[in-house]
């Protein structure tokens, strides 16, 4: 993931596929993934590992696990160092069949990534330092999505969108899907604030109510 350069996806659907089929029965560990997707291994993983929190098919208990793995390596890039995890990460193993489910969960968002992304308004990404602070985002996206608070709507897909879009942007030179993550991380933390701040009321009502 360090210093991408203008590489049109390589159908990401295919790279998919290719884990789907070749992992299809047995957990694996994020090592063999990384293995197997070659010279964008770290880019590729990000998204992959934010894609199940765009869509309906979300795996409860990952968001905290996956977020951590992809504010490592975005912050990693964003501050100009190689891809690293640690052995506890890099041993972690995802689900049988994950891939597959990635796949059916996520396929009509696949396509539409697949279809729209493309280099434009390239003088967003053109700079080694634009590219990594938009991989900062990233990071800051990552850290939201792993706040173990999954259980309320919007709260995992609307970072996990920060993720997708900075992530593909900043690797395929695509600066209006860059501008759509930092349009998403303001609704994001827009909408967290506005759940704390009604938490907050409620649990003062119920405090009042308690007679305390």
């Amino acid at each position: 993931m360090n210093n991408p350069e203008p590489d049109p996806l390589k159908k990401f659907s295919d790279e998919l596929h290719g884990l789907a089929t070749r992992f299809a029965d047995h957990a694996v560990t994020l090592q063999e993934v990384i293995d197997a997707l070659g010279a964008r291994a770290s880019a590729l993983l990000v998204v992959i590992l934010a894609l199940p929190f765009c869509s309906p098919i979300t795996i409860p208990g990952l968001s905290v696990p996956f977020g951590l793995v992809i504010a490592v390596l975005a912050a990693r890039f964003a501050l100009g160092l190689p891809p690293w995890l640690p052995r506890r990460l890099l041993a972690m193993k995802l689900p049988p069949k994950f891939f597959r489910a990635v796949l059916d969960g996520a396929s009509k968002f696949i396509g539409v990534i697949e279809r729209r992304l493309r280099p434009r308004w390239l003088w967003v990404t053109e700079t080694a330092a634009l590219r990594r602070l938009h991989m900062g985002l990233v990071c800051m996206g990552a850290l939201l999505l792993l706040l173990p608070i999954g259980g309320i709507p919007f709260t995992n897909t609307l970072p996990a969108l920060v993720v997708v879009f900075g992530t593909l942007g900043t690797l395929e030179r695509d600066g209006a899907a860059v501008a759509a993550a930092y349009g998403f991380l303001l609704v994001t933390v827009i909408y967290f604030v506005v759940f704390a701040g009604v938490f907050i009321q409620l649990i003062e009502r119920v405090w009042h109510w308690l007679g305390f």
